[in-house]
């Protein structure tokens, strides 16, 4: 799967049922992920036992979790459940009638689009595990990469920067119905503002 070295694959069911009763989860929680997902088995696992490639300092391996979804439009909170409940580094391979995205939740769910699973892949590039599962991160999440900041610090701007653009957008519709002239220079200037500290966090 996903194009990875045939001594990283294997097959492993993971019962819905052992999860709940490993984790202790309640009927809601066990409601949703019933509801959202029909089956779940690691795949791969992308360790030094398997692959030439040592572990890193935080990362020692990491898995590909294909998870078969019942519905294509899922909740990623569902996801990020499942990622929160599992205590290992994951890739997920979510699976919708021959349809499938790559998706890693690490502070937030980042994904893929949609595309036909046969063409869903992934390359392992790095000199340790821990450049490697970065890389992983990286091709999941678009957005301008500072190298003098550490991945979780990337993140964390580009979530800023979503929040910025959100708030433009706002802005710059109000701006745009507002009549009175005063009303309207405060809200482009506010724009303004906001696009300021935009480039700011873009140049670190």
């Amino acid at each position: 799967m996903l194009g990875l070295p045939k001594s990283t694959e294997m097959n492993k069911q993971l019962p819905k049922k052992a999860i709940y009763a490993k984790f202790q989860m309640n009927t809601a929680s066990k409601d949703k992920i019933d509801a959202a997902i029909s089956r779940i088995a690691i795949v791969n696992e992308i360790s030094p036992s398997r692959i030439n490639i040592p572990a890193g300092e935080e990362v020692g391996s990491f898995f590909v979790l294909l998870v078969a979804l019942k519905k294509k439009d899922f909740d990623e909170k569902t996801i990020a459940a499942l990622s929160k409940l599992i205590p290992q580094n994951i890739l997920f391979v979510l699976e919708f009638e021959g349809q499938s995205k790559l998706a890693i939740y690490r502070s937030k769910l980042m994904q893929t689009d949609w595309k036909p699973t046969e063409s869903c892949t992934i390359e392992l590039r790095g000199l340790t595990l821990d450049k490697v599962w970065e890389n992983a991160i990286r091709s999941l999440e678009l957005g301008v990469w500072n190298e003098e900041l550490s991945l979780d610090e990337n993140l964390a701007l580009h979530e800023r920067q979503a929040k910025l653009e959100k708030e433009i957008a706002k802005l710059e519709k109000q701006a745009r119905a507002e009549k009175q002239p005063k009303k309207k220079f405060e809200l482009v200037q506010r724009i303004r503002k906001f696009e300021a500290e935009m480039g700011d966090s873009s140049n670190g």
